[in-house]
C-alpha cells in the first residue's frame, strides 16, 4: 500500500502535492485530511499549513490481471484476459495464439499460474477470494476427461477386484473424481498422500 503525507497552503494544494509524489490521480486514491490548516492574519501571522494523507487504492483483481499479463508475455505466450466474478470466485479466462504454453502438460502450468495468481490477488484483497484460471475452455475439457477416466477406472477396479490409484491431482480435480463416482455403489474413493502429491484411490466394494 502506497501512501504519503503532504502539506500545502490549502487542502487542495496539499492533495495536489501528494498526487504528484504518488504519480496518480484523485479517483485512484483515498484522501484523509489531517489538518485543514489556517490562513492566518493577512495570510502570514499564525498561518498553519494544511496536512493530508493520501493512499493509493489498489484493485486486487487488476493487480492479479497485471501479474498474469506480465507472466504470459515473459513466457512468450501473450494472452488476452477476460475477468468474471461470481461472489468470492474470480474467473480469469485467457486466450491467445500460444495458449498451449500456458496450459502445459495435463494443465500443470495452468494450475501453477492459478496458485500464484491467487497469492497475488489475496495479497491486496481485504477478503479471501478464490481464483479460477482457465485457458480457452481447458477446464471444461479437462473436467469431461476426468469424468470419463473415473468411470473407466472404476470399471477396471470392479473387474479386477484390485485398488486403482490415479496420478497426483490438485484438490478441485480430485473432487471431480469423487463426485463422478459418488453414486457408484460398486466402488469407493478416497484421497491419499500429502500435497502436492495427493492422489485418489479407487477401491472395489466387496460383497
Amino acid at each position: 500500500m502506497k501512501q504519503v503525507t503532504a502539506t500545502g497552503q490549502t487542502v487542495e494544494a496539499a492533495v495536489e502535492s501528494a498526487l504528484a509524489q504518488l504519480k496518480t490521480t484523485k479517483d485512484q486514491t483515498d484522501i484523509d485530511i489531517i489538518d485543514e490548516g489556517k490562513r492566518g492574519i493577512f495570510g502570514i501571522f499564525g498561518m498553519r499549513k494544511a496536512v493530508v494523507k493520501v493512499t493509493i487504492i489498489i484493485d486486487p483483481i487488476e493487480e492479479a490481471k497485471k501479474f498474469l499479463t506480465q507472466v504470459s508475455e515473459q513466457m512468450g505466450a501473450p494472452a488476452k484476459i477476460e475477468i468474471k466474478r461470481d461472489g468470492k470466485h474470480i474467473y480469469f479466462l485467457m486466450s491467445g495464439e500460444k495458449i498451449a504454453l500456458l496450459i502445459g502438460k495435463r494443465g500443470q502450468t495452468l494450475n501453477s499460474l492459478q496458485y500464484l495468481t491467487q497469492l497475488v490477488l489475496n495479497r491486496f484483497s481485504n477478503q479471501y477470494l478464490t481464483v479460477i484460471l482457465d485457458a480457452e475452455d481447458y477446464r471444461k475439457r479437462r473436467n469431461d476427461t476426468l469424468v470419463q477416466l473415473a468411470h473407466r477406472l472404476a470399471g477396471k477396479a470392479v473387474k479386477t477386484g484390485k485398488d486403482i490409484s490415479l496420478e497426483p491431482m490438485p484438490s478441485y480435480e480430485r473432487k471431480i473424481i469423487h463426485t463422478a463416482l459418488s453414486e457408484n455403489k460398486r466402488v469407493k474413493t478416497l484421497s491419499d498422500g500429502t500435497e502436492p502429491h495427493r492422489f485418489i484411490l479407487i477401491t472395489p466394494v466387496k460383497r
